[in-house]
């Protein structure tokens, strides 16, 4: 021990002289702590044009050791080094260009220098070149920084076969970051259950290194069975490895997990807090998991605000099915000021994402009459254009939109050749069809078709078909005089909670039609009908009423 410390006065005195000397003794001082003066030792070793001593102090001046952090002074003498021929300046540059380099300093403000957060856009030509050069060289982490940028980048310097071939090269390199490139260029390829296994041992190498994305991966290829055993417990303690080192998708599945007793026992509470850290963190998907929450309340009482809140934060990142949710709240009221025009405008960028249900809310909304005119243009236009390429749906929403002038002048006849198209897949257009030809709506009048295409929308179970079959039937109009049958319809529709079945069911069984009458199911079906607001239900439920009160009730 003796002997060293008599060898340390000599290396101070080689540090003067010898920029070896002066790097060496740099590294022994900065492994003690004196960040001050090795700083000195390397900035003395690099001012002779010594690389890594260049790249040290480069280093210094980026992390802010030693020195106050200047961003503009690292890169300068990172530039040197790699000029130098350093091969790490040459991939930490890479690294610098890709996040945003400073831009040229203000001579009148020489306090921003200092300032780190003086960062521009994106100089990808740059480092293109500059990790190009360092991969070249054998840089594990530059060909995954390369590989990037050439799967990443703009579209003119884009080039995935050689990124791909680069992630390899990284892998085999031992570069986590290339292992995780190389399993993600694997998966984007395809294959069958090999290639999936071997993009699992490409995430389990990058895992095992700590990087939070590849441990993502694995818990969403566990809990799916894709290259692994589906285990669902795995999956959950990947997602709760990636979620500690702050990975925000992971921190929204660890949520759910705990949330649901999913592959871990269940604890809300835990699973409340990881899914707020998530949604902070800007996850949409822990935000709308959270607003859903909120909203149905779960074992606590719901608090619909919060919830508003939750989905608003998620609408506004790009959440489509909390766009929803958010318009659903200002259309009730509930958490929110009730504003019909705030829950449309909702709707709109719901559907607008892709969302199914949105879309079909929004088109409901559109016509009644709500939104704006230049929605109802665009829903009817588009209607149109999908109906022209054959789908019956829209035909049949096309023939709405000309039924009722949504979008588009009223044209009875137009709609109705919309709707025959429809009708032959499409139950409503068989329904709405048969309406037209009953009443000669933009076609020639024929009861008796239009009661043969009622009659097909009743066989599949729609409720307003039935009733209508059942009218007819009860009048005979274009078909047989069918009161039996008419009461089967009506009741089959009642107990779907039509109320004007309800109450077409009460008039039958006062034998009314010829049917033996049995005014105790009469007056069943009449206050069945009352009760969900039919006036004329109401006023024969007052009289079945008082008509028990004078006598006991009969049947048969």
């Amino acid at each position: 021990m003796r002997r060293m410390a008599d060898w340390r006065p000599l290396e101070r005195v080689q540090a003067v002289f010898s920029p070896t000397a002066a790097l060496r003794r740099g590294a022994t001082l900065m492994a003690a702590g004196k960040t001050g003066p090795a700083f000195q030792l390397y900035a003395r070793a690099g001012r002779t044009g010594l690389a890594e001593a260049e790249y040290r102090v480069g280093r210094c001046y980026l992390d802010g050791v030693g020195v106050p952090p200047n961003r503009t002074e690292g890169i300068r003498w990172l530039e040197r080094a790699a000029h130098h021929g350093h091969i790490e300046a040459h991939s930490q540059l890479a690294v610098i260009y890709l996040h945003g380099a400073p831009g040229e300093p203000d001579p009148k403000d020489a306090s921003r220098s200092f300032d780190v957060s003086n960062i521009g856009d994106p100089d990808y030509a740059t480092a293109l070149r500059q990790a190009r050069m360092a991969a070249e060289a054998g840089s594990g982490e530059a060909q995954a920084v390369l590989a990037f940028i050439l799967s990443s980048g703009p579209e003119d310097i884009r080039d995935l076969d050689e990124a791909d071939l680069w992630y390899e090269r990284s892998a085999a390199a031992g570069c986590a970051q290339g292992m995780l490139g190389h399993a993600l260029a694997l998966n984007r390829k395809g294959g069958g259950e090999a290639v999936q296994c071997e993009v699992a041992v490409q995430l389990g190498k990058a895992a095992e290194a700590g990087l939070p994305a590849a441990l993502y991966l694995l818990g969403v290829m566990s809990e799916r069975g894709l290259g692994v055993a589906r285990d669902e417990g795995a999956a959950a303690e990947f997602y709760r490895r990636a979620a500690e080192k702050g990975h925000r998708s992971s921190q929204a599945r660890w949520g759910k997990a705990l949330m649901h007793g999913i592959g871990v026992d269940a604890n809300p509470s835990d699973g409340e807090t990881w899914l707020r850290r998530a949604a902070l963190a800007g996850d949409p998907e822990a935000a709308a998991a959270l607003g859903d929450l909120y909203e149905t309340g779960g074992n606590l009482p719901s608090n619909h605000a919060e919830a508003a809140s939750w989905f608003r934060r998620a609408a506004e990142a790009g959440h489509k099915g909390a766009a929803r949710s958010l318009g659903l709240l200002y259309f009730s009221g509930a958490g929110v000021p009730h504003d019909p025009e705030q829950g449309i405008q909702w709707f709109r960028i719901s559907a607008a994402a892709g969302d199914g249900s949105a879309c079909a809310e929004f088109g409901n909304l559109l016509l009644t009459g709500m939104g704006e005119e230049e929605d109802r243009v665009r829903l009817s236009k588009g209607f149109e254009q999908a109906a022209a390429s054959g789908d019956p749906v829209a035909a049949y929403n096309c023939a709405v939109c000309l039924a009722r002038g949504v979008g588009v002048a009223r044209d009875d006849r137009e709609a109705a050749l919309w709707l025959r198209k429809a009708a032959d897949r499409v139950p409503n257009a068989q329904f709405w069809y048969g309406r037209v030809l009953v009443e000669g709506r933009g076609v020639d009048r024929d009861v008796a078709e239009g009661r043969r295409w009622i009659a097909r929308a009743a066989e599949v179970d729609m409720v307003d078909a039935q009733v209508a079959l059942g009218e007819m039937m009860l009048t005979g109009a274009g078909g047989a005089y069918d009161p039996p049958g008419a009461l089967a319809l009506f009741e089959k529709a009642a107990a779907n909670g039509h109320p004007a079945a309800m109450f077409a069911s009460g008039v039958i069984y006062s034998g009314v039609y010829g049917i033996l009458a049995n005014h105790d199911v009469a007056l069943h079906w009449f206050r069945a009908a009352a009760e969900h607001g039919h006036p004329a239900a109401q006023i024969m439920l007052e009289r079945y009423v008082a008509r028990k009160r004078r006598r006991p009730s009969r049947s048969g």
